[in-house]
């Protein structure tokens, strides 16, 4: 895609969530599988698709960070109620305990001149 199609297509962003999980060790494997089966399902039907999802190869192991969109911190504050009253994401919570060690969560604002908008 060109980055025109990138341009256009997040210039409605207005903050970015930036997530990133710090998995215990060797359970890497089981939580990227249940968060493809449980979690993205439903973070897809309430906040569409991430505008990035990452494992860090280099640096801090054991991370994944993913990157989400919203219009603004209400846009976020709502989509994430409407999310957290699915009784699937409940599901998902009780089937990734004990996986993660800590998170962080951190929200962005894009500078103008930023690809993701």
């Amino acid at each position: 895609m060109s980055n025109t199609f990138y341009r256009l297509k997040w210039k409605i962003l207005m903050i970015v969530d930036i997530r990133t999980y710090n998995i215990i060790p060797r359970k890497m494997k089981t939580y990227l599988s249940l968060f493809e089966k449980f979690a993205l399902p439903i973070q897809r039907k309430y906040f569409g698709n991430p505008l990035g999802y990452f494992l860090v190869e280099h640096g801090p192991l054991h991370q994944v960070v993913h990157l989400w969109g919203f219009e603004n911190l209400a846009d976020l504050e709502r989509k994430r109620a409407n999310r957290d009253a699915d009784p699937a994401w409940a599901d998902y919570q009780e089937r990734t305990e004990g996986l993660v060690a800590s998170q962080e969560n951190k929200l962005c604002k894009p500078m103008e001149w930023s690809e993701i908008k």
